[in-house]
């Protein structure tokens, strides 16, 4: 039996790549500098994992930005405009494609980004010519795999990572209508044969494909193209043992006659999220010599193992297939959980020896194998036990408050329908046509940082830590009306993050000290616990909401994370179903609204970002999912009044497939990312004719580049020919929070000025429609 990993966290213990990469950018250190970051960042993950005993170890999970972007890099899949630019090496050119490029004449938007399946992961959107060609451009994984050879002294243990060539182009975008991406498999297959067989010459036994692909609804076209293309590997690609894993879902039924390529040594399979599959699986297995491996350890969340389960799955390959022909593994790549359990200290111990991070579940395969071949000198006899007697004693895990959610229709409905509802609104806004807001955050400087370090030395009171966080809302205030935006924010000052900061907030959730985990590129997140029942118990944001709101007679939006985005961005608890939790914070946060609506707030905005991530990764069960997270959306938003405008925020989403849900949200203004696309998105919207007020984000605030006004007006006006112009809203495509002021100030100018072009257009048009 092997044990292996299929990714390691890439940020760094004390998120050092972040850093690295930051200080590069704003030329603080050199190349040199970041590579050397980069590399002891390596080391230190290959320490863990050689030390815990595993049999193969990752090679090439880690990444400067996103390892689908490497990929792209890897295959050449550069776009010209990129490739035009006069760059001095090649990591400045992987960078401009995730961040854009502006200086002097040079003037490029990154390109897109999106989340990678159901998590919270963007990866960099690969961009594919009609004609695309392939070719092995970069030699980052060579390179990687000569370090690590140099590290372990063999290559025995390397296993390098690759992105499955199917996945790749589903992951991609055709740059333009006259052909379909999956077409392309006649010249990328050769490349990766290529690649397989250079690593196969320098040594190397096991490669790692991820072909995440096979956990969806494939067409016959995918499947057709799968066999194409492992077909090509094994003719191609004999020395090669190809571990073929797929995660986040079980495998699809249709695929097996995939997997007898005799390329294909070992299949992996994800038994957390669907341990239904395994008994399916093993009946297929059992007639080929291909090795089971079987992801076991939750990748994705960070409870302990639940051994006895796991062993119950272990035992039961073993007596259908045999002991050597089983691996065991996380179910997926660990990027998705923190590092280090041990370098949490305030977290309650009772909470705490339930957790397990990335350090910690690698740790786990080795209690595992060692239960299963029964070697009391190395474990202690009551190892098992011990995990079943945690698994018991669930005393935090106890209803703190248990309630019974009868959903009368007065829960989730609001009491007029939207076209009521907006000629309410219009009337006691009179907002002008586009009018212009922003998403929530503003620029999170290093005095704020600073600032809220003192607080927590404790070398500064409530009192006084308060009085600060006062005097940045209404100096930004004061900016917002000299920018000249319609709807103002408070600016979240007092927030680290917007999940973390209703933790904080909220019984039944913990935030933890040092659980960084990877959202995209250098941004890093600790994604909240939710441990218990989730209670409310006073109010979060009402106080700092209505300050900001005393300062201006301008309208100020109360900024409030939704129920299903808290919950996909936490680590929740496992021993009740989802949804349970999921009502239990929508009730919370509709206290919060209402409390808002109360004391004057008359425009609320409950963001939503994480809804179609939560989305299923099968279609048969969606119905089900969306039914409590549209239910939990509008029992947090229906108590309000007619008048109450009630906006949520969604990015980096395909909606195509989701609309309907999105409709039923019944948000009075949805504001959205779209400007990475060019407004392409919105056609999902326009084809479905949406019905409610819409903000397609003009600009994209994950790039420094600063847009100008006429980009942002030619945006406006693709717009208007989409929706009814009363409809729309300008505003940036999320918050601002990890931009600097420098851009902020310029870009926002710009959009103001770019909406006031485009009301006095609209306005000299006789034949207006609106």
């Amino acid at each position: 039996m092997l044990k292996h990993n299929l990714g390691f966290p890439r940020i760094g213990n004390k998120r050092e790549l972040k850093k690295a990469c930051e200080d590069y950018w704003s030329k603080k250190i050199n190349l040199d500098s970041l590579l050397r970051v980069g590399k002891k960042i390596k080391k230190y993950n290959w320490k863990i994992q050689e030390s815990s005993g595993l049999d193969l170890i990752p090679c090439n999970d880690f990444s400067f930005y996103d390892h689908v972007l490497d990929m792209s890099f890897l295959l050449g899949v550069i776009p010209e405009y990129f490739l035009s630019i006069p760059m001095k090496n090649e990591v400045d050119l992987y960078f401009s494609m995730a961040r854009g490029f502006q200086k002097k004449t040079w003037d490029i938007q990154a390109m897109e980004m999106t989340k990678w399946f159901n998590t919270n992961y963007h990866y960099i959107v690969p961009e594919f010519e009609q004609q695309q060609k392939f070719s092995i451009f970069s030699n980052k994984i060579f390179e990687e795999v000569q370090e690590l050879k140099n590290f372990l002294h063999s290559t025995k243990k390397i296993k390098p990572v690759l992105i499955g060539p199917v996945t790749y182009l589903f992951l991609g975008k055709e740059k333009n209508e006259l052909f379909q991406k999956m077409d392309l498999i006649d010249n990328i297959i050769p490349i990766y044969i290529d690649i397989l067989n250079k690593l196969s010459y320098i040594g190397i036994e096991w490669i790692q494909l991820d072909e995440p692909i096979l956990s969806l609804d494939l067409s016959k076209k995918e499947i057709d193209i799968l066999q194409y293309a492992y077909k090509e590997f094994s003719l191609k690609c004999s020395s090669v043992n190809i571990l073929l894993t797929t995660y986040f879902e079980g495998i699809s039924d249709n695929i097996f006659s995939i997997i007898e390529n005799r390329c294909i040594k070992a299949l992996h399979i994800d038994l957390i999220e669907n341990s239904n599959q395994l008994n399916t699986i093993l009946s297929f297995i059992k007639k080929t010599k291909i090795i089971l491996s079987m992801g076991v350890i939750d990748g994705r969340n960070i409870w302990k193992n639940n051994y006895s389960n796991s062993i119950k799955y272990i035992e039961k390959a073993i007596q259908s297939i045999g002991f050597h022909r089983i691996m065991i593994a996380p179910s997926c790549s660990l990027l998705h959980v923190p590092i280090d359990i041990d370098d949490e200290t305030l977290i309650h111990s009772n909470i705490k020896k339930k957790m397990a991070f990335a350090k910690q579940k690698i740790d786990e395969l080795n209690d595992l194998e060692k239960i299963i071949k029964g070697d009391g000198r190395i474990l202690p006899k009551n190892s098992l036990d011990l995990n079943k007697i945690q698994e018991k004693s669930n005393h935090l895990f106890k209803n703190i408050q248990k309630k019974t959610y009868n959903l009368k229709k007065e829960y989730i409905n609001r009491k007029n329908n939207f076209l009521y509802r907006q000629n309410k609104q219009k009337k006691k806004f009179r907002l002008p046509l586009f009018p212009t807001t922003t998403i929530g955050s503003f620029p999170q400087t290093k005095e704020i940082r600073k600032l809220r370090n003192r607080f927590r030395k404790k070398e500064l009171n409530q009192k006084e830590y308060d009085e600060q966080i006062k005097k940045y809302i209404v100096d930004v205030i004061k900016k917002q009306e000299e920018i000249d935006l319609d709807v103002l924010v408070h600016g979240e000052f007092e927030r680290t993050d917007m999940v973390e900061y209703f933790s904080d907030q909220l019984k039944g959730i913990i935030s933890t000290k040092n659980g960084w985990v990877q959202s995209y590129g250098s941004r890093c997140v600790k994604p909240p616990i939710i441990y218990g029942d989730v209670i409310r118990v006073f109010d979060m944001t009402t106080d700092w909401i209505c300050y900001a709101q005393s300062h201006t007679n301008k309208l100020v939006k109360g900024m409030l994370t939704g129920p299903v985005t808290i919950l996909q961005w936490s680590f929740v608890r496992d021993d009740q179903p989802i949804y349970e939790t999921a009502y239990q914070i929508a009730w919370a946060i509709r206290e919060e609204v209402l409390s808002l609506e109360k004391s004057g707030i008359q425009i609320i905005q409950i963001d939503e970002p994480a809804l179609r991530e939560g989305q299923p990764l099968r279609k048969k069960n969606w119905n089900f999912y969306f039914n409590w997270a549209i239910n939990a959306f509008r029992i947090s938003s229906s108590g309000v009044k007619d008048e109450t405008q009630i906006h949520t925020h969604m990015c980096y989403s395909e909606f195509n497939d989701i609309i309907e849900h999105i409709v039923n949200l019944d948000a009075d203004v949805i504001t959205i990312e779209s400007s990475r696309s060019k407004m392409k998105l919105l056609k999902s919207f326009s084809n479905f004719s949406y019905p409610n007020e819409i903000g397609p984000g003009m600009y994209d605030i994950h790039s420094p580049r600063i847009p100008s006004k006429e980009e942002i007006l030619y945006l406006i006006k693709k717009a208007c020919m989409l929706f009814p112009k009363k409809n729309i809203w300008v505003n940036p495509d999320c918050g601002l929070k990890t931009r600097n002021w420098n851009e902020v100030e310029v870009s926002l100018k710009n959009m103001t000025k770019a909406a006031k072009i485009a009301r006095s257009e609209c306005f000299c048009k006789k034949n207006s429609k609106d």
